[in-house]
């Protein structure tokens, strides 16, 4: 029931930044052919002539019907629009993290067994330099590299059939593994630390398990939970950075629909992206509540 009151809050927000920002999407779209019977006209089609008020509850009675609005740009219904670039953003987003998990596990393993050895150094050095670096100027960094100069990947597009997907946007995945996967080795690092120090670990070891299995099998399991958390915690970055990653790589997502929209003020998308996002957000939230009752089932008993 808290997802009503947060997604009413967030899409009030977001109108009432849009209400603030100058600019008029009307004028925007007719430019120099503007006149005052087009531009009445136009207001009156899209609603802009009614009070904000009036206009802020008739979108929240509207999408509750499903219905977001019609582009004032593209002339077309939100719903198709974004629709059609929904399994763009999830696919770099899922992508980014699964590549995230893979380069944290084991680096966060080796951290944890190698405590305050070099190659734990190193690895926490390593993962304050990646956390440093702004996604855009990540982003351009790996297309000069692996792109433009060595051009091993493409550099922009999203590619065709999921063989092709995974190739075209290994760059985009790659630049939000970077920045995420340091907050996971740094979270995992910490909690298998924690485990490694509980009494069970001792009796495990007073038994004579191999360190390997006393890792795999008890320290690491108990310390994904803190990392889920993690994990669900960032996931709004991961939206802002496939804002910024998608609009770098030219994918057609819903991150460069955003900021399209902003730039020619078109309201009922961005209202309408800002409901989706927030619906990602609060689902993947759920997610990881569930995930904890797979990883210790004690929290399913609770």
């Amino acid at each position: 029931m808290q997802m009503v009151p947060v997604l009413f809050l967030v899409v009030l927000i977001a109108f009432l930044a849009m209400e603030l920002v100058p600019g008029d999407p009307i004028m925007l779209m007719l430019g120099g052919r503007a006149n005052e019977t087009m531009l009445a006209a136009l207001h009156a089609e899209f609603g802009l002539d009614r009070p904000a008020v009036t206009r802020f509850f008739s979108f929240i009675v509207n999408a509750l019907q499903g219905d977001l609005g019609t582009s004032i740009i593209q002339r077309q219904p939100v719903s198709v629009i974004v629709g059609e670039r929904i399994e763009k953003t999830v696919f770099v987003i899922v992508y980014g993290a699964v590549l995230a998990v893979l380069v944290a596990l084991p680096l966060a393993v080796i951290a944890a067994m190698k405590h305050d050895r070099p190659v734990d150094h190193a690895i926490r050095i390593g993962g304050m330099v990646g956390m440093s670096m702004p996604p855009f100027w990540l982003a351009l960094l790996l297309i000069l590299l692996f792109g433009l100069g060595l051009g091993w990947f493409p550099i922009g597009g999203y590619g065709e059939g999921f063989f092709g997907h995974l190739w075209h946007l290994f760059l985009p995945g790659l630049t939000i593994a970077l920045f995420l996967s340091p907050i996971l080795v740094a979270s995992l690092r910490a909690a298998m630390l924690d485990v490694m120090g509980e009494d069970y670990i001792e009796v495990a070891r007073s038994k004579g398990l191999s360190p390997r299995r006393i890792m795999f099998k008890h320290v690491l399991r108990n310390a994904l939970i803190p990392a889920i958390t993690v994990l669900s915690i960032n996931i709004g970055w991961l939206l802002s950075g496939a804002v910024i990653v998608e609009y770098v790589f030219s994918i057609p997502g819903m991150g460069s629909l955003l900021v399209r929209s902003v730039g020619s003020r078109d309201y009922p998308v961005i209202q309408g992206l800002t409901v989706v996002f927030a619906l990602f957000v609060m689902l993947t939230n759920l997610a990881a509540d569930l995930s904890y009752m797979l990883v210790d089932r004690r929290v399913l008993r609770k």
